[in-house]
């Protein structure tokens, strides 16, 4: 009886917690605050990127021209697997834009709602 009185407490205390952190982040939101790091690869590098690799140069010597901008590693090169995320994402929003639009859409239009 007494372990079962606990676990109801502790599942309320967990509900009430997770509620307020909700409520935290929604709050957040409105204010334009958005969690997560930083994009490390911005669109210009992107571009940069895709124009030095039409022209023949591997992404290993482009690396080293690039520059991060801001955040914790700003004036480092960034790494390989950050160039090819980004360069897989771009890929990604050339071949299906119609979708990428109409996410970012219901992407401001759900925090509108908030």
């Amino acid at each position: 009886m007494l372990f079962a009185f606990f676990t109801a407490m502790a599942e309320t205390e967990r509900e009430a917690i997770r509620e307020a952190t909700l409520e935290g982040l929604a709050a957040a939101a409105r204010k334009g605050n958005h969690g997560g790091r930083p994009a490390v690869i911005t669109d210009d590098m992107v571009h940069t990127v895709l124009r030095r690799r039409a022209a023949g140069e591997p992404v290993e010597k482009i690396r080293k021209d690039l520059i991060i901008p801001t955040g914790k590693r700003k004036g480092h090169n960034p790494s390989l697997a950050s160039i090819y995320r980004a360069l897989a994402e771009h890929a990604k929003s050339q071949r299906h834009p119609d979708a990428a639009e109409q996410a970012r859409a219901e992407y401001a239009a759900f925090h509108k709602g908030l």
